[in-house]
């Protein structure tokens, strides 16, 4: 699987390491993602995420359907 969070969106993004004589060679910047078991309690089942921690923290401050109602006002499409 990629390494894309199923939520935000957050994916791998790439940038320079630069050494002490300030030679630049490519590097990848990757996301804090985890896999995650949420509770949807609408719905009386588990779901099982790859998200980024910053994801998981603002569940965790909003919860899980009050979350993803806001993200899919926003317009992203969200399969779960």
């Amino acid at each position: 699987m990629a390494r894309v969070c199923e939520l935000t969106g957050k994916k791998t993004i790439s940038g320079n390491n630069v050494s002490h004589s300030n030679r630049k060679t490519r590097r990848k910047f990757y996301p804090n993602l985890q896999e995650k078991k949420f509770f949807i309690p609408e719905e009386n089942r588990w779901v099982t995420l790859k998200v980024s921690t910053s994801a998981i923290r603002t569940i965790s401050k909003k919860g899980l359907s009050a979350y993803l109602k806001e993200l899919r006002q926003a317009g992203k499409t969200i399969n779960i």
